[in-house]
């Protein structure tokens, strides 16, 4: 692919094979746990790739670095084992994006350790580029996940959290929520305000300091 070096590639295809399926699957194991028999019911309680994978947002990644998966299903009303179905979705919102940081996190320890310096010099520079990129797309979904815009995972957890009219607000939204994202993403860069870009480089650069600095 023009303009993509072997390494980059091959960290983008590392997190399309873990790093996405990783996310869906821990969306569906957290409602699972929570009494939820959806996710187990659609086959999504499973880390083959393939069952996770989005073929437009995989193509993405591997030209972007930006792409998504197959939404798992989850039913937070089935989610018994909490009192407040809001609270289910909210934590099992919250699980994919924190899968990406755990494993941005794993994927940082041979930088923190100091262990490429070990490796032979261009070893040590093209395993670096692998690494960093795979990091680099875990903690961009991690981030943009969070953000919270329906339908992404942040507007459930701040439903979840949030005073019960602003949860009933939010939820309101859920029928809209394509357009909005869309909006967002798309119209609202091309007025002069980049609100994506805005929230989200802020929040990468608090996890690059965590896990690399």
């Amino acid at each position: 692919m023009l303009g993509l070096s072997a390494d980059v590639l091959i960290g983008r295809i590392l997190v399309i094979f873990l790093g996405i399926p990783i996310h869906e699957w821990a969306h569906g194991w957290v409602a699972h746990l929570l009494g939820d028999e959806t996710p187990e019911l659609q086959g999504r309680l499973s880390l083959n790739p393939f069952v996770h994978l989005d073929p437009i947002g995989t193509l993405s990644i591997l030209l972007t670095g930006f792409g998504w998966g197959r939404a798992a299903r989850v039913n937070p009303y089935r989610m018994t084992r909490v009192s407040n179905p809001r609270t289910g979705m909210a934590l099992s919102a919250l699980a994919g994006p924190v899968s990406n940081i755990i494993q941005a996190l794993i994927l940082a320890i041979p930088f923190r350790l100091g262990l490429l310096a070990t490796l032979e010099a261009s070893m040590a520079y093209r395993l670096a580029q692998v690494l960093f990129a795979a990091i680099a797309v875990n903690i961009g979904l991690a981030a943009f996940n969070l953000l919270p815009i329906p339908p992404l995972d942040g507007s459930r957890v701040l439903a979840g959290i949030a005073p019960p009219r602003i949860g009933d607000f939010i939820e309101s939204l859920e029928p809209y929520a394509v357009y909005i994202l869309l909006f967002v993403l798309f119209l609202l860069p091309r007025l002069g305000l980049d609100l994506v870009s805005l929230m989200v480089t802020p929040l990468q650069q608090f996890f690059y300091r965590i896990l690399l600095f």
